[in-house]
C-alpha cells in the first residue's frame, strides 16, 4: 500500500523567461487545468515537488494519488510592490502637509514633527526595498529567517499543495490548500502583544494625546472617512475632467448619441462627487483649519473696522441663501442667486453668472482677520451641481435645435440654416460651461483636500510616536497576508477557468477565503494570533481585477498591485485567448471581492496549558465573529447564485446544516475542538472557496493538518479502505515523503520526527536537588508537561 515513486518533473520547469504560458489544458478528458503536463504555473508558481502514492479502495481497486507542492513567486513580488506604494503614499502625505499653507507656530511645529516621522518610515521602507531587490533566485522565506528585518514583509513558507486523485471509473479530482506561516510581525516581537491588543490600547491613549497637543480627537471612523474622501476625490476628479473632454469632443463631432452617453457618465460621476463631499466632517475640518491660521481672530475678540464692514456685508445676504444650495437635477428646486454662486439665468440660455470678487476664484487659504463664513463650503460644492445643471440645459437645447433642423425645411431657407448652424457651434457653446464646471470641481478638490489633510494631521499628531510604530507593524502583517491571498486567488482562478458556475459566483458575489489557524492562545503565540486577526480583517480592503495581458510572456502575466492603504486592487493578467472566454462582467474590469474568514483552534501542548490555566477568550471571539461573516456570505451567495453551481461531494450534507453545526461548535465549551476547523474547511470547499492552513512557521502543525485532511478526503470522497487509513496517513507524514520539508531548522520543529528527544522539558536533577523548593517546582512542571504531551 505504501508504494511511492518519484515522478520526473523536469518538464514542469518554469524558469525560462521567454516561455509561453497557455492556461487551459488541451487534453479532452480533464475538465481542470493539467498542471502536470501543460502548466499555467509559469507566472507565479515554480519549483514543484511531486510524490505519487497508490492506495487500495474499499472494493479492492487501486487509486493513484499525486501530491504536488510548489513555491510562489508572489512571496516577494507582492511585498515589493506594496513597499513601493507605501513609500509613494507617505511621500504624497508629506506634500499634502506642505500644501496646507501657512499655519500658526504651534501647528507648524507639529506639522514638521509629523513630516519627520513620515520621512523616517519612507527611509526605512526604501532600505528594505533595496535589500529585497538584491535577492535573486529565492521564491519563499524559510522559517529560520522569520525574525530577519530585511525579510519582515515576506510571508513565511508560502507554498501551494495540490492533491490529485485518479480512481477507476471516476473522473479525476483535485484538492488545493495554501500553507503559510501566520502573518505576524516576528521581527518586532510580541512582548506587549499583537496588533489587536495594541490598537485597542492605542485608541484609549490617543484621547489623552489630543488634549496634550491641543488638537481635536478624531475617532477611527472619522479618520477612515477622511481617507475615503481623499481617495474618492483623487479618483473622481480626473474622471470628471476626462468625461468633460469627451463631451466636448462629441460636441465637436456633432454626435447626438455621443453627446448623450458622455453627458450621462459625466452626470453620474459628478453626482457621486458632490454627495461624497456633503459631509459635516469636511465642513467642521475647514473651520478647524481656519482657527489654525496665523491670523485667526475668535468671535470673542474685538473686531476691527475692516472686520465690521466684512461682517456687515455678509449680513446683507438673505437668510434663505445661507442654507445648502440645490442638489443635482431632480433632487430639489433651484437656489436664488447670491454672491459667490453660479446659476443659469434661464433654462434655455444657460449662461453662467458669478458675482463679486470672492466668487469661485482660487484663494490660497481661508481669509485671515475675519470671521469664518460657515456657509461658504455649502455654496462652493453646490456650485458644482449648478454648473452641471447648466451643461445639461445647454445639451438639451442643442439637441432640440438639432431635431428641429431635421424637419422638412423650404429650399429657400436651407442655405440660411446650414450657414447659421455648423458643427463647431456645439463645442463653442458648451466649452465655457464645461470649463466652468472643471474649475468649480478643482476649487472644491483643493478646499476639501486641505480640510481632510488637516484631519489626518491632527490624527497623526495624536499618533506620535506609538501610532507610527503601529502603522509599520500593520503594514508588515498586511503585506504577508496579501501575498498569501493573491497566491490563493490566482491558484483558484486558474483551476476554475472552465467552470461557468464558479465564474458566475466570482463576479456576482465573490469568493470566501478561509484561513485555518493552529496557533495556541499561550505566550507569544497570543501576539501572533492578534496580529493575524487584524491582518486577515484588513484583506477586506482588497479587490481583484482580471485584465488582458499584452503578450503571453511570463513577465506580462505577473499580478500588479495598485492603490493606497485604505483600498488596494490586485490586477491579474490572463493570456488573450483565455481572457476572451470570460464573462463580460469580468472582462469589463468589474472588481472581484474576497471575503476573508479566520478560524483558530490551538492544538499543541501550550494550548493545553492555556485551556487549563489561561484565557482562550481571544480564540472564542475570533471564531464567533468569523462564523457570522461566513454565514452572511452564504446568505448573499444563495440569494444571487443557484446552489446547483456549487461543486458536488459524495457526502451530501447540506451546507445550511453544516453551518448550523459549525455555529453550535463555536459556542460549545470544548477543549481543542478541532471539529470547528474540519467543518469550516468542509464548508469552504463546498462554497468554491480558497483554503489556507497556518501555524507559526507552516511546518509541523500545518503538515499534520494538511495530511489528515487529505486522508479524510480520500476516505470520504474516494472510498479509501478504512484499514488503510492509518497506514496512508503515516505514509504521507513520513519524513521520506516530505523531502526538503523535513529539514527542521526551527525550535518548533521535530514534532513529527522519530528522533525527537523525549526529555525536552526536563531539567538536570542535580541542579534542582540544591533546594527542596526547586525540586517541588520541578516535579509540578514535569507533571504538567507530561499531561500536556499525552493529552
Amino acid at each position: 500500500m505504501g508504494e511511492m515513486e518519484e515522478v520526473d518533473v523536469d518538464h514542469i520547469t518554469t524558469d525560462i523567461s521567454s516561455q509561453k504560458c497557455p492556461l487551459v489544458c488541451e487534453s479532452a478528458h480533464h475538465s481542470c487545468i493539467d498542471r502536470e503536463n501543460n502548466p499555467l504555473t509559469g507566472p507565479v508558481f515554480r519549483n514543484p515537488v511531486c510524490k505519487v502514492y497508490r492506495f487500495q479502495t474499499m472494493d479492492s481497486k487501486w487509486m493513484l494519488v499525486r501530491e504536488q507542492m510548489e513555491e510562489c513567486t508572489l512571496s516577494f513580488s507582492i511585498p515589493k510592490q506594496l513597499l513601493y506604494l507605501y513609500v509613494q503614499e507617505d511621500m504624497s502625505r508629506i506634500q499634502d502637509l506642505k500644501d496646507l499653507g501657512e499655519l500658526s507656530p504651534h501647528w507648524d511645529n507639529l506639522r514638521k514633527e509629523v513630516m519627520t516621522r513620515y520621512g523616517g518610515i519612507i527611509s526605512s521602507y526604501q532600505e528594505t526595498l533595496a535589500e529585497l531587490d538584491k535577492i535573486t533566485g529565492r521564491s519563499f522565506k524559510p522559517s529560520c529567517c522569520k525574525a530577519q528585518k530585511s525579510l519582515e514583509f515576506i510571508p513565511i513558507n508560502l507554498h501551494t499543495q495540490r492533491m490529485r486523485v485518479t480512481c477507476p471509473k471516476k473522473a479525476d479530482a483535485f484538492y488545493d490548500v495554501i500553507t503559510v506561516g501566520a502573518p505576524a510581525a516576528h521581527f518586532q516581537g510580541f512582548k506587549c502583544g499583537g496588533l489587536q491588543r495594541l490598537l485597542s490600547k492605542y485608541e484609549v491613549e490617543k484621547k489623552s494625546f489630543s488634549t496634550a497637543y491641543q488638537c481635536i480627537y478624531y475617532s477611527p471612523e472619522h479618520t477612515a472617512k477622511a481617507q475615503e474622501v481623499l481617495s474618492t476625490m483623487n479618483l473622481l476628479q480626473p474622471l470628471i475632467t476626462s468625461l468633460s473632454d469627451q463631451l466636448l469632443q462629441a460636441a465637436h463631432e456633432h454626435s447626438s448619441p455621443g453627446l448623450r452617453d458622455a453627458l450621462k457618465s459625466l452626470s453620474d460621476k459628478t453626482e457621486q462627487f458632490v454627495h461624497t463631499l456633503k459631509d459635516e466632517l469636511v465642513k467642521s475640518a475647514l473651520l478647524a483649519l481656519h482657527t489654525a491660521r496665523p491670523g485667526y481672530v475668535s468671535k470673542n475678540q474685538k473686531q476691527t473696522p475692516v472686520q465690521e464692514r466684512n461682517q456687515g456685508h455678509m449680513n446683507q445676504v438673505p437668510e434663505q441663501n445661507q442654507s445648502p444650495a440645490q442638489e443635482l437635477p431632480g433632487h430639489s428646486p433651484a437656489t436664488p442667486v447670491t454672491e459667490g454662486t453660479v446659476v443659469c439665468n434661464n433654462v434655455q440660455g444657460s449662461q453662467i453668472m458669478s458675482g463679486g470678487e470672492g466668487g469661485l476664484k482660487h484663494q490660497d487659504s481661508i481669509p485671515h482677520h475675519k470671521e469664518y463664513d460657515e456657509e461658504e463650503w455649502d455654496r462652493v460644492w453646490a456650485n458644482v451641481a449648478k454648473c452641471l445643471n447648466c451643461v445639461i440645459a445647454m445639451v438639451d437645447k442643442l439637441q432640440e435645435e438639432d431635431n428641429s433642423k431635421q424637419e422638412p425645411v423650404p429650399e429657400q431657407k436651407l442655405a440660411d440654416v446650414i450657414t447659421s448652424h455648423n458643427p463647431g457651434d456645439w463645442r463653442e457653446q458648451l466649452c465655457p460651461l464645461v470649463t466652468r464646471l472643471k474649475e468649480c470641481v478643482m476649487e472644491v478638490v483643493e478646499k476639501a483636500k486641505k480640510a481632510m489633510t488637516f484631519v489626518l494631521l491632527q490624527e497623526a499628531v495624536c499618533s506620535i510616536p506609538q501610532g507610527f510604530l503601529l502603522q509599520q507593524r500593520r503594514d508588515v502583517v498586511f503585506s504577508q497576508a496579501l501575498a498569501s491571498l493573491a497566491c490563493g486567488f490566482i491558484m483558484r482562478l486558474y483551476a476554475g477557468m472552465q467552470d461557468k458556475g464558479f465564474l458566475r459566483q466570482l463576479h456576482l458575489v465573490g469568493l470566501v477565503a478561509q484561513f485555518e489557524s493552529l496557533l495556541s492562545t499561550y505566550s507569544e503565540e497570543i501576539g501572533m494570533l492578534e496580529d493575524m486577526e487584524v491582518g486577515i480583517s484588513d484583506l477586506q480592503k482588497v479587490v481583484f481585477k482580471i485584465t488582458e495581458a499584452k503578450t503571453d510572456d511570463l513577465s506580462d502575466l505577473q499580478p500588479l498591485v495598485c492603490g493606497r492603504r485604505d483600498h488596494f486592487t490586485v490586477e491579474v493578467p490572463l493570456p488573450q485567448l483565455v481572457f476572451q472566454t470570460l464573462p463580460e462582467e469580468i472582462k469589463e474590469g468589474k472588481p472581484l471581492r474576497v471575503f476573508p474568514v479566520l478560524f483558530n483552534v490551538g492544538i499543541n501542548e501550550q494550548q493545553t496549558i492555556a485551556e487549563r490555566f489561561g484565557d482562550i477568550s481571544l480564540q472564542e471571539r475570533i471564531n464567533q465573529k468569523n462564523f457570522e461573516t461566513l454565514e452572511a456570505y452564504y446568505k448573499s451567495l444563495s440569494d444571487k447564485v443557484p446552489l446547483e453551481c456549487l461543486p458536488c461531494f459524495q457526502t451530501q450534507a447540506d451546507i445550511k446544516e453544516l453551518l448550523e453545526t459549525l455555529g453550535q461548535n463555536v459556542v460549545t465549551k470544548k477543549r481543542k475542538n478541532v471539529e470547528i476547523l474540519w467543518i469550516a474547511g468542509n464548508i469552504c470547499r463546498r462554497l468554491n472557496g480558497i483554503r489556507f492552513t497556518s501555524c507559526k512557521s507552516a511546518k509541523d502543525r500545518t503538515s499534520m493538518s494538511v495530511t489528515l485532511e487529505q486522508c479524510a478526503l480520500l476516505r470520504d470522497e474516494h472510498q479509501l479502505s478504512k484499514d488503510s487509513f492509518v497506514r496512508a496517513l503515516d505514509c504521507m507524514r513520513s519524513r521520506l515523503t516530505q523531502g526538503d520539508i523535513g529539514q527542521w531548522e526551527d525550535p518548533e520543529a521535530g514534532a513529527v520526527t522519530e528522533n525527537k528527544p523525549a526529555s525536552r522539558h526536563f531539567y538536570p536533577i542535580a541542579l534542582l536537588l540544591v533546594s527542596s523548593h526547586l525540586l517541588v517546582v520541578w516535579l509540578i512542571l514535569s507533571l504538567v508537561f507530561l499531561l500536556a504531551k499525552y493529552q
